[in-house]
């Protein structure tokens, strides 16, 4: 009998433990159904708590100090659409830097005031029509001028004048007639692309220029060399102008044979009418032939 009752045990107890369910998943189903409860009683809280919000609202609670400097910082900033403005002060329009103004492509039409320091001004690329004696008058510092490319059509006499440390002048790429009185220490001076006439430079326009070295008034409407051109000359562009005749005197002395001209070394004449092979006394000083047509 006693060997019977564990036998029985098995029996019957070892089916029913094959068919129970596993643990695994009873225990997923569990944190699924907790899962949905905390959602639930965040989103209670959540709603709670706007409800609270909406009331302090009503109760004209919401008037507290970072709310009021939020409010304030609003309408301390309006909103109006940027402007161009060219009477800013020049160093706002345009960029000074250590003695030199940049006021390159800045579409201002006439001269803009300058630091009194200004050694270097660079107005390329605008629309200035006039450059008048009150420009410069109070800036003797200058150095460099460069007004290529703007639209130039006069320069008072007496402009540049009184600009005595002035060694670069670029007043290419405009609408000049005629030449202004330049200063005497002038080194290098650029006048192509101008409308400039032999009749709009003046007889001992470049005599006392005795430190110019560098002359350009290619793309002119010159129909002669400019007279009294100084010795200190190292290259002279007179290309595509309208020049049809040149003077032994003009690079040479008549009344000297000996004489070789001490520096020159480029004469650009292409793109004229002239035949220099027909004036070859014009050049018998010269180290080198200029460049231009010989027949």
């Amino acid at each position: 009998m006693k060997i019977l009752q564990p036998t029985f045990f098995l029996f019957v107890f070892i089916p029913l433990v094959k068919l129970a369910p596993p643990i695994q998943q009873e225990s997923f189903n569990f944190y699924d159904y907790d899962t949905d409860f905390i959602k639930g009683k965040m989103v209670q809280q959540d709603d709670e708590m706007k409800f609270k919000d909406v009331r302090k609202m009503e109760d004209g609670m919401t008037d507290s100090p970072d709310t009021n400097v939020r409010v304030q910082n609003d309408e301390s900033v309006p909103d109006v659409p940027p402007t161009k403005d060219t009477n800013l002060p020049t160093c706002l329009l345009c960029v000074c830097l250590s003695g030199s103004v940049y006021c390159e492509e800045t579409d201002i039409e006439s001269v803009p005031p300058l630091p009194k320091e200004t050694a270097y001004l660079y107005a390329r690329f605008n629309k200035i029509k006039k450059v008048v004696v009150s420009d410069f008058a109070d800036i003797p510092t200058l150095k460099r001028i460069d007004f290529t490319g703007n639209m130039i059509e006069v320069i008072e006499d007496g402009t540049f004048a009184k600009l005595l440390l002035l060694e670069e002048l670029s007043l290419a790429e405009n609408r000049l007639v005629k030449l202004p009185v330049l200063p005497p220490k002038l080194i290098t001076f650029n006048a192509n692309h101008n409308r400039i006439k032999s009749r709009g430079i003046k007889a001992n326009a470049f005599k006392k220029l005795t430190n110019l070295s560098h002359l350009y008034l290619g793309h002119n409407a010159l129909d002669s060399v400019p007279l009294n051109l100084p010795d200190s000359l190292y290259i002279l562009h007179l290309q595509f102008n309208n020049i049809t005749t040149i003077k032994d005197d003009t690079f040479c002395k008549s009344n000297n044979t000996r004489y070789v001209h001490p520096h020159m070394e480029e004469i650009r004449m292409e793109g004229n009418p002239i035949i220099l092979g027909k004036h070859p006394n014009a050049f018998s000083c010269l180290r080198t032939l200029p460049i231009g047509a010989y027949y």
